[in-house]
């Protein structure tokens, strides 16, 4: 049996049938694809194939159903040598993924899927790099939401920059268009299943330096000027922010930490989140470290699986938002990059240029999540040659001499630079 050019893992999830509609719809990218999905019943996909077809009016009737499960390696295994690049939507991948990403290696399937979770991309990085990179198989975690606009993002910085740049800070914003804020209120902005990834990892947090010691056993990755760490709660221009709790940092981190040992020189990078006010930025602090607590221990960490929509004050909840939210959700990603110019000396003199990124678009969830994983996949399939010799990647050491960041302006992800001083 031939290989399909792709084959989605977890299609009858809510991600996962964002990502069948839009490979269904077609298009410039997906027209020429040979594609699958994959899951746990068979009949439960073929309804997905059905509502799909219903939805878009394409006849799908061609398009494989594979099942397989989790706890199945067997099922894994013969699901991956089906595929050229598995789409893993199958989360919390704390709990699943590992399977998958083995399963993946040992059929030579290239793999990527839209985790935030570090501890399990950190790991994968320390279990399999080794492994992946003998195979030749490309291992990609974080190609949505979390966290392309960030780690693109900062590669996007780099490859308009003239000189040397030192520093990243990047400030994120989002806001619900007015018209749908009611709807919104009932429906909240995000589905269970990202607040089932979030949950755990929080309760995974204390895992996490064990981890980064093996991962990284040499000393930090020294640099000079020092990026100076921001107050709690900082002001830029009108706007309060506070430091981002997802896993953009570390995953920049990792980009450069690659880069470094690449010879080049690494980019220190900083993230904060925008709030209403400096009251709010406080009540989120609070409530963030009471969310970390609960998530410690068995009983309450059920209290917030059980109840999301009570502890994310209605931001989650289990039904998801319905379609005209999530159109109408908008995300900016503003990066502010420090450094000096072409020919400047950056041993003697301070930084003296400026240059500022802008990464937006709508649907940060789901659309613009469905769209990076998705042209994350498309990339591996097309422009191996621009890549490295495969092995456990963040999607900016993976993609940063591709097209990756021309194609996710064309759909849905807007790069732009918006200042130069």
């Amino acid at each position: 049996m031939s290989r399909l050019d792709l084959v989605i893992f977890g299609a009858t999830g809510f991600t996962g049938k964002k990502v069948v509609e839009q490979v269904a719809r077609g298009g410039k990218y997906y027209d020429n694809l040979s594609w699958g999905v994959a899951g746990r019943s068979q009949q439960k996909l073929e309804n997905v194939l059905a509502d799909v077809s219903k939805l878009t009016g394409k006849d799908l009737s061609h398009v494989r159903v594979i099942v397989a499960d989790t706890g199945d390696h067997k099922s894994l295994r013969e699901m991956c040598s089906q595929a050229k690049v598995l789409v893993n939507c199958c989360g919390p991948y704390r709990l699943y993924g590992e399977p998958v990403v083995r399963a993946a290696i040992e059929a030579k399937t290239h793999y990527v899927d839209i985790s935030g979770e570090p501890l399990f991309m950190e790991t994968m990085q320390l279990v399999y790099d080794a492994q992946a990179r003998e195979a030749g198989v490309y291992v990609v975690s974080a190609c949505g939401f979390d966290s392309i606009p960030n780690d693109m993002g900062v590669v996007f910085l780099q490859q308009n920059w003239e000189g040397t740049l030192n520093s990243v800070e990047s400030y994120m914003s989002s806001y619900v268009s007015p018209e749908v804020r009611e709807e919104a209120n009932k429906t909240g902005i995000l589905n269970y299943g990202t607040w089932d990834s979030l949950v755990y990892g929080l309760s995974d947090q204390l895992k996490l330096g064990s981890v980064r010691k093996q991962l990284f056993p040499e000393k930090k990755l020294k640099f000079e000027p020092k990026l100076k760490l921001r107050a709690p709660f900082h002001k830029r221009g009108n706007e309060w922010y506070a430091p981002f709790l997802g896993a953009d940092k570390f995953v920049v981190y990792r980009t450069q930490h690659r880069a470094y040992f690449d010879g080049e020189r690494p980019v220190q990078f900083e993230v904060y989140f925008k709030m209403t006010n400096l009251l709010l930025a406080l009540l989120f602090t609070l409530a963030a470290g009471f969310l970390f607590v609960m998530a410690m221990f068995k009983f309450t960490r059920n209290l917030l699986l059980d109840h999301p929509r009570f502890f994310s004050a209605g931001m989650l909840t289990k039904q998801g938002p319905s379609e005209r939210v999530m159109n109408n959700c908008h995300f900016r990603v503003e990066l502010i990059g420090k450094g000096w110019g072409k020919g400047v000396d950056s041993k003697s003199t301070p930084p003296n240029k400026t240059m500022v990124a802008r990464v937006s678009g709508v649907n940060p969830g789901y659309g613009a999540t469905v769209v990076g994983v998705l042209h994350s996949a498309l990339t591996i399939l097309r422009e191996q040659h621009k890549m490295p010799k495969g092995g456990v990647l963040t999607t900016g050491a993976a993609f940063r001499n591709t097209s990756l960041i021309q194609q996710l302006h064309e759909n849905d992800f807007k790069f732009e630079i918006i200042e130069k001083n």
